[in-house]
């Protein structure tokens, strides 16, 4: 068989949780949302039930395949319903629906629901993508209270630029929330991964984990709860084929490197179907037989090559990571510009290999 393979580590997927339940001494919802970041939502959840508050989702598609799967722990709906016709499954299924426009207000008021359903109530704050006005939060919480829909409301907003320690914008944000929910008594859930390990003062009664319980840090540079994560997922694959080449040879499509020296190439199964980011350049770190080395050329669709020259234990069939504890997600995005999110959720083909039970 192919040997792609992201082996997924429970164990650590539980560490960061405990991380992040330490930093906040909050409830916690574990975000699992886009397949758990493509690490297997249904998995991942499995793994974290016995710890988690319950678990944050996009859409009701992805939190009707964690009930399927047995999960009974509370699902927050990121984005609420995108019809009305939802709502009789909400209600059927317990989840918790995130309000954030006025149209869905007026969903809940008109709906004939079996019973009432617990609403998180989002602010935009600042960010400018989905949420209420400031202006008429107030407004749609006394009128949520009084539909009788409603068993309970989580007053919530998102920040835009929490991964940047050095911006004013996540304080200016918390002020307007504050401003907004001046004299509602409900809890609060404001603080996300970024906020959790970068902004303690931010108050938050309920926070919500995602990146970080992957064990990717938000942030472009060290820091020091961020480097107390493990990473849970670590791709793999092996060198399928070795080529001998002299200095002045190309080496993959478009001549993107040529050797300056005498180079062994190798030749790993993993490419841009799988997920490996295709801008990846040469110089992208990855690890080959216990050694760290280095992506040349372009990546191709299932394939790509690296340099052995300085690895000579290294050949046909030794082992290649291309993410993981030795070479961070996101070292590999940086060098792609793009995030370690991004390359998380890209993944697929590749089997999921689970440890850690």
């Amino acid at each position: 068989m192919r040997p792609a393979r992201a082996l997924i580590d429970l164990q650590a997927l539980r560490h960061n949780f405990q991380i992040a339940r330490q930093l906040s001494g909050a409830r916690a919802l574990a975000v699992i949302k886009a397949d758990a970041y493509g690490h297997g939502a249904v998995r991942c959840a499995q793994a974290l039930e016995a710890e988690a508050d319950g678990f944050a989702v996009a859409c009701i598609e992805e939190a009707l395949a964690l009930r399927e799967a047995g999960i009974k722990a509370p699902v927050l709906l990121l984005e609420g319903f995108f019809e009305a016709d939802e709502l009789p499954l909400i209600v059927q299924h317990d989840f918790w629906c995130v309000v954030h426009s006025l149209w869905q207000l007026e969903a809940i008021e008109k709906a004939a629901l079996a019973k009432p359903i617990q609403v998180w109530l989002k602010l935009d704050s600042g960010m400018h993508r989905v949420g209420l006005h400031p202006k008429d939060y107030q407004p749609a919480y006394q009128r949520l209270q009084a539909s009788g829909k409603v068993s309970k409301i989580v007053l919530m907003s998102h920040f835009a630029r929490a991964d940047e320690l050095d911006s004013q914008a996540s304080n200016d944000q918390v002020a307007v929330f504050q401003a907004a929910r001046q004299g509602l008594d409900a809890e609060v859930s404001l603080r996300n991964s970024p906020a959790l390990l970068g902004w303690p003062q931010i108050p938050s009664d309920w926070v919500r984990p995602g990146i970080m319980l992957y064990g990717a840090t938000p942030f472009e540079t060290s820091h020091a709860e961020a480097d107390l994560l493990k990473p849970v997922m670590t791709l793999k694959s092996r060198v399928i084929s070795v080529r001998e080449l002299p200095a002045g040879e190309p080496v993959g499509y478009g001549a993107r490197f040529v050797s300056q020296r005498p180079t062994r190439v190798g030749v790993v199964a993993m490419g841009y179907a799988d997920g490996y980011p295709r801008h990846a350049p040469t110089g992208t770190p990855v690890v080959v037989a216990g050694q760290r080395s280095q992506l040349i050329g372009r990546v191709s669709m299932d394939m790509l090559c690296i340099d052995l020259t300085d690895v000579p234990q290294a050949g046909l069939g030794s082992p290649v990571e291309l993410w993981g504890k030795r070479v961070l997600a996101s070292e590999v995005a940086a060098k792609a510009d793009t995030i370690p999110y991004q390359i998380f959720c890209n993944l697929r083909r590749v089997p999921l290999i689970y440890t850690g039970e």
